[in-house]
């Protein structure tokens, strides 16, 4: 059984977070800049067997695309042409940088480190992973 990978897009940068091989815990992988995503997927998948890659979706409170699926969607587009053997899911992605920047503050984290973005953006793409490994299960 492969890994789940999971992809907080952003402009700048872009949270990873994959489960183990039995697809039981999620945990984050790195941040990379956005210009550099595919490099890293495409080294990423030569060391690593993926079953599964999970987007995050950008929708507003009213359950409408955000605006930021103006650069998600050309993302994901290229993303499938890439990488057509693995399976790509769109999943909601609402809240979860507030919910990382909380399990920051709940995790005792000083000040200073809450400010990493990096971070941030790591966190959510583990929580948008564990959100959707509790849906599947």
């Amino acid at each position: 059984m492969g890994r789940i990978l999971a992809i907080d897009f952003g402009q700048k940068r872009v949270g990873l977070a994959v489960t183990d091989t039995l697809q039981i815990i999620a945990t984050g992988l790195t941040t990379v800049h956005s210009k550099d995503i595919f490099v890293f997927l495409e080294d990423y998948f030569k060391k690593e067997q993926v079953d599964k890659i999970i987007v995050g979706y950008p929708k507003t409170l009213s359950n409408e695309d955000s605006q930021a699926m103006e650069f998600v969607k050309p993302f994901v587009k290229k993303l499938r042409e890439k990488f057509s053997r693995h399976e790509i899911v769109l999943f909601d992605e609402r809240f979860t940088s507030k919910m990382a920047f909380q399990a920051m503050i709940d995790g005792g984290l000083k000040q200073k480190a809450r400010r990493d973005k990096a971070l941030i953006d790591k966190m959510s793409a583990v929580i948008l992973l564990q959100s959707y490994m509790e849906i599947k299960i």
